[in-house]
């Protein structure tokens, strides 16, 4: 276990979900948010927004694709634990430059631990990171709001399609 502190050095911005942000929603039965996300200048998709993990994740099919090199992985030092209690082998960790927009405005942080087990996500965005950067989710509107560093308020939608194929697939891994 390890405590990490960080300063919060978002702006601060109201962040409200209102019934505009309903509009686009198809009606669905408590799908995950899936977003896409921009990391080592390419798009990412099947970014699951997932509050229950404790690390944000890429796995390493995904790290392949991006052809990263395993030597830029740091070290990481401590076991994880899938849902289901069962251990998952740690790559390493890395530093990369992630970028989160609605096309108006974005964000970049840097974040992932590289993991090789089976999913059908390409990245899990846990709690260190969504909390870091003051991401509120709205699993009714499924989307994301975060501020940005000039203050305003960017939206990610979720790709309703997208989470319900990955949501299939991981059952089917299962």
């Amino acid at each position: 276990m390890s405590v990490e502190v960080f300063e919060d050095h978002s702006p601060d911005v109201d962040i409200t979900f209102t019934k505009e942000d309903l509009r686009d929603v198809v009606p669905h039965d408590n799908d995950p948010i899936v977003v896409s996300l921009v990391t080592v200048g390419r798009k990412v998709h099947r970014v699951l927004v997932d509050q229950g993990s404790s690390a944000d994740v890429m796995f390493w099919l995904t790290f392949n694709k991006l052809q990263l090199s395993p030597d830029h992985l740091s070290p990481y030092v401590g076991c994880l634990y899938g849902f289901a209690g069962d251990q998952v082998e740690v790559r390493g960790y890395i530093d990369l430059r992630t970028t989160f927009t609605d096309g108006v405005a974005s964000r970049t942080e840097k974040i992932y631990l590289v993991v090789n087990a089976p999913s059908a996500y390409n990245v899990l965005l846990g709690r260190p990171t969504l909390n870091k950067i003051g991401v509120v989710p709205s699993t009714r509107h499924i989307k994301v709001k975060l501020p940005s560093m000039e203050g305003m308020v960017i939206t990610i939608h979720s790709d309703q399609k997208e989470a319900k194929k990955c949501y299939e697939n991981n059952l089917k891994n299962k």
